[in-house]
């Protein structure tokens, strides 16, 4: 009996999960699950939290740190339907030969597993993250993928969105952002909360070179 209640709340919990996607096609979210554990680990902590979190429309956020995102996150993003095969299959292969030089998941994957999960990492994690996907593709669309994934991903401490990391790091609205800023920033973005902008040169070079192999 309390196992068919657990199958019972888990259901109820995808249901959710999956209202909240088809709202989030109209309703900007207030905070994610990211948001939130960085605001309890610092809480449980007693370190001070400061959160930095505006949310933009896509317009206001500069096409060069659209593509730099797009080239150093998830360069098949139009491509694929929430998941690529490719580049997962790449990233096991630098698993096995201990040279991996990026994650496999992709935007729509980070993108969901920031909102309703934050950063644990479990079978049942990526499980319930897989059966998402689709539901994320169908009714949000591109756009508004790479909208709500620039606005609400983590860029910093207490660091959230595109504005936010722009204004912060450069002093700049994200609209105004130059290239080799947003290649910068986009190169911060596998480990937000020990890399920085200006040491990123070497990464930001090689994510420049995927945007004009693109051409963007």
């Amino acid at each position: 009996m309390i196992a068919l209640w657990v199958v019972y709340a888990l259901a109820a919990l995808w249901v959710l999960a999956a209202l909240t996607l088809v709202a989030l096609r109209w309703v900007d979210p207030p905070t994610t699950a990211v948001h939130v554990e960085r605001r309890v680990e610092a809480w449980i902590g007693g370190k001070p939290y400061t959160e930095r979190y505006k949310f933009v429309p896509l317009r206001q956020i500069s096409p060069d740190f659209q593509h730099a995102v797009i080239a150093a996150e998830d360069g098949r993003f139009y491509q694929h339907h929430g998941f690529d095969w490719q580049a997962m299959e790449i990233a096991a292969e630098g698993d096995m030969n201990g040279r991996r030089i990026r994650g496999g998941s992709t935007i729509t994957q980070q993108l969901v597993k920031n909102l309703f999960f934050g950063t644990e990492r479990s079978l049942l994690r990526k499980g319930a993250e897989a059966s998402l996907v689709p539901v994320a593709e169908l009714v949000l669309g591109k756009q508004r993928i790479l909208e709500l994934y620039l606005n609400e991903v983590e860029w910093g401490p207490g660091v959230y969105g595109a504005e936010a990391a722009s204004e912060y790091y450069f002093r700049t609205p994200a609209r105004r952002l130059g290239r080799g800023q947003a290649a910068e920033l986009a190169a911060i973005l596998p480990a937000p909360l020990k890399r920085r902008p200006e040491r990123m040169t070497r990464c930001s070079g090689l994510i420049l070179e995927r945007m004009r192999q693109t051409g963007w």
